[in-house]
């Protein structure tokens, strides 16, 4: 089964969680975004890491705005469930930008990146990568992508999300190109559900969009109530 959580952020107690105990070696959990153990090669660091490729499941994240990319980079990229995804370990993968997985029967867009809120503020900081920003050959990869598969796929997963669903939950917040290009995609692409991560808060936008955080979930379960 395939299981969907937030931004991470290098946190080690999300992976400590009941919900994950009991899953196997056929199981999945996709990060939306800010995996965050790719940071600063720390002992503590080093540590977490050994902890995720103890686990018998298999870990997938998208990136988010706060990544080291040049350290996630410096993985190898390699064939992955029909699709190019960088190895991090035997059950750590890093799925690409624009990319199609095929899981447990599944199509999975993927699209990480994004800008991250306090631009202004941190992009002369050491901590700050431009690589946060997709780029337009990205973007174009994307829409190439999905025309090869009709414009049809089962899941979205991305960091960011579109205009239209960023606005219903803050209402006046600003948008980005990057969120008008998600909302771009949401126009032309038929889908079951979309998940995103970025805005930190666990809400059901619709009965199709989904912001993630803390929760765990099946990415085909079935939710009755807005809130998770």
């Amino acid at each position: 089964m395939i299981y969907i959580t937030g931004d991470t952020h290098g946190d080690i107690k999300r992976f400590k969680k009941r919900e994950l105990k009991k899953l196997s070696k056929k199981d999945y959990l996709i990060v939306c975004g800010d995996f965050g153990f790719l940071w600063d090669e720390s002992e503590t660091e080093k540590e977490n890491l050994e902890i995720l490729k103890a686990q018998k499941y298999t870990i997938l994240f998208v990136d988010g705005t706060h990544e080291n990319f040049d350290l996630l980079e410096s993985y190898p990229t390699t064939d992955f469930c029909g699709s190019k995804a960088t190895k991090i370990a035997k059950n750590i993968y890093h799925l690409q930008r624009g990319e199609i997985y095929q899981i447990e029967g599944k199509f999975i867009f993927t699209f990480g990146g994004g800008v991250s809120s306090d631009l202004t503020q941190i992009m002369d900081s050491s901590n700050w990568y431009e690589r946060e920003l997709p780029t337009e050959s990205e973007m174009q990869k994307a829409v190439n992508n999905l025309k090869n598969y009709n414009c049809e796929v089962d899941y979205i997963i991305t960091h960011e999300t579109s205009s239209t669903y960023k606005h219903k939950i803050w209402h006046n917040c600003k948008t980005s190109e990057i969120n008008d290009f998600l909302e771009y995609l949401a126009t032309q692409v038929s889908f079951e559900k979309w998940f995103f991560g970025n805005l930190h808060v666990d809400f059901a936008v619709d009965e199709k969009a989904f912001a993630v955080f803390e929760e765990i979930i099946p990415i085909d379960g079935i939710r009755k109530n807005r809130k998770f």
